[in-house]
């Protein structure tokens, strides 16, 4: 599956367009972890357990979207956006959209 962040995929061109896929995710982490990421904004520095959570997460989006456009019989997705929001204080979504489309070699 071919997915970028442009609208249009070089060497190729969009011969069909088959609709706004998505993949979400909502993730929090351990209490424990919390707390101890707490003590880490006092020092100033990384958030490891934090970055790692995102990553995860976006991944799994990403997973998901990609899941829902090969559904689709989609070739690729372009136009490929992330986005996050705040569910509750300790949980958040991670989005990923795009378009799913079928393609064709240039010649």
């Amino acid at each position: 599956m071919i997915v970028v962040t442009t609208d249009f995929v070089p060497g190729y061109e969009i011969v069909e367009t088959l609709g706004v896929v998505t993949g979400s995710i909502v993730n929090s982490k351990h209490l424990g972890k919390d707390i101890a990421a707490a003590f880490k904004t006092l020092a100033g520095g990384e958030i490891k357990s934090y970055t790692e959570l995102l990553i995860e997460s976006r991944n799994m989006a990403l997973k998901r979207m990609i899941d829902e456009a090969e559904k689709l019989g989609a070739d690729a997705v372009v136009g490929l956006r992330f986005g996050s929001s705040s569910v509750m204080q300790s949980a958040a979504e991670i989005l990923a959209y795009g378009t799913a489309v079928k393609l064709r070699k240039k010649d």
